[in-house]
This record gives C-alpha cells, sequence and structure tokens, in this order.
C-alpha cells in the first residue's frame, strides 16, 4: 500500500456550521500535497482533522480518515498522543507562538520527546543539533527562550520539534505566511530537503500558488469548504479545468 493518508468523504461541522463538505484525497508516502484557496475556505480545518486539533466545538460528523492504513478518525487521547510527534508531525503557522515563553526550546522539545522515546539529555543534544545544522540553526537556540527569537529562527525551531522523531507525516499549516521572502524561501528550501532525507510525506496549507507551484506534486484547491480542483502540479498549472483556479492562478501572477 502506497497511500500514507487518505481523506474519504470528510464532513466538520462548528455546531450547527458544516466547515468541510465531502472532501477526498489521498497522499502517498514521500508524497507533499498543497492545499491551496481563498482564507476561509476550510483549509487549516482539514489540518486540524487530521491531526486530531480541532479543539472545542469543532467535530467530524461524517468520513474517515486513515493513516498508514488503519483509521485514526476517532482516536481516544491516548491514541492521539502515541501518534503525534512520532508519526505525525505538526509544524504551526506561528511556531513561536506555540512555544511556552517562560522555558528554553530545548527543555520543551525534549521534553515532547522523552513521551516517545527513552533518549537522554545528551543523545537528544546530539540528535537535535545534526538536524539543526541541517535546517541552518544554530545549536544554541536550544538553550534560548522562544520570544528572542526571529520569526524565521522560530519557524525552523517548529520544524526541529517536528521532525526529529522522523515521522512518516508532517502537517505544515502557512509555515511561510508570517515570514519575509527570503525566509519564506529557506523554510521551503529547508522543508523539501527533508522530504528528500526522510522521505517524509507533507501535507501544507498555503494560500501563496507560488509556493504550491515550487514545492507540489498535488494541489487541492478548495472554497467554501469544498474541492473545487485536486491534479498533480502539472494539472493544475498548464490545463486546469475550473474557473475559479485559473483566477486564482492568474490572480498570483502565474
Amino acid at each position: 500500500m502506497n497511500e500514507i493518508l487518505t481523506l474519504e468523504n470528510l464532513v466538520v461541522a462548528y455546531g450547527k456550521k458544516k466547515i468541510i463538505c465531502g472532501i477526498n484525497f489521498s497522499v502517498s508516502r514521500g508524497e507533499i500535497l498543497i492545499i491551496a484557496g481563498e482564507s476561509g475556505s476550510g483549509k487549516s480545518t482539514i489540518l486540524k482533522a487530521i491531526g486530531g486539533l480541532l479543539g472545542k466545538g469543532g467535530a467530524i460528523v461524517d468520513g474517515q480518515i486513515f493513516f498508514d492504513g488503519k483509521e485514526i478518525t476517532f482516536l481516544s487521547d491516548g491514541q492521539r498522543r502515541k501518534l503525534s510527534g512520532d508519526s505525525i508531525g505538526f509544524i504551526f503557522q506561528n511556531a513561536g507562538a506555540s512555544f511556552c515563553p517562560i522555558r528554553t526550546i530545548g527543555e520543551q522539545i525534549f521534553e515532547a520527546v522523552r513521551a516517545h522515546r527513552d533518549w537522554d539529555k545528551k543523545f537528544f543534544r546530539e540528535r537535535a543539533e545534526d538536524i539543526m545544522q541541517k535546517i541552518n540553526l544554530s545549536p544554541e537556540i536550544l538553550d534560548e527562550y522562544p520570544f528572542r527569537l526571529s520569526g524565521g529562527m522560530a519557524q525552523r525551531a517548529g520544524i526541529l520539534a517536528a521532525t526529529i522523531l522522523e515521522p512518516k507525516l508532517l502537517l505544515a499549516d502557512e509555515p511561510t505566511s508570517a515570514l519575509d521572502i527570503v525566509t519564506q524561501a529557506g523554510v521551503v528550501k529547508e522543508l523539501l530537503k527533508l522530504r528528500e532525507r526522510l522521505k517524509i510525506s507533507i501535507v501544507m496549507v498555503t494560500h501563496d500558488l507560488r509556493i504550491a507551484k515550487f514545492m507540489a506534486d498535488k494541489i487541492l484547491i478548495m472554497r467554501h469548504g469544498a474541492t473545487v480542483e485536486f491534479g498533480t502540479r502539472e494539472q493544475i498549472f498548464n490545463a486546469a479545468q475550473e474557473f475559479y483556479t485559473r483566477e486564482l492562478i492568474k490572480a498570483a501572477g502565474l
């Protein structure tokens, strides 16, 4: 079985309002899927559903989510904790805000790692510094507090936290939207390098079709919680079937 992730007729609602309306797609091992569309189209909600992060008031009301051949639609908190971080990593839009401000980056990542691995601090540090070298992040960052990091450093620290256990699937929610253009390019390149090095699958949300064109193997275009178009990068950018998709591409200057 080559698929690492499959969504079948996923429907998500907040209260009586449906946010996601029957989404279907699959992601193969080592593949990058970009979910694109205007703000409020439901892109981030899909990632939260996959990662078990819908939060208070959000609910999956129909459909199924399969990860690595097993259904994960409705997991207990304990089952979800075993999966998160170990097999599924998550990079948030503002990684700096996802860290506790009064503890160092290293302390927080080490605590998360210890929930899954019996590593001592020396081995953790060696492993972390090896990854940090590959993503252009100074080892001293492990001893820093989140508020002392620039946006680019915080995003790379988020990448470190999400990938140190070498998960099979990485979920990335607008990981470049708060960054300047130069830093955006750096983060995108690091994600591509991680895909090559770890053979990791990535599902990434963005509203920037330039990033989608550079990174994606497959692209899902969404609007109002529903699929507009789904296809390979070449199909979407060279032969889009839907008017809305063509207008998005035109608006991006592509």
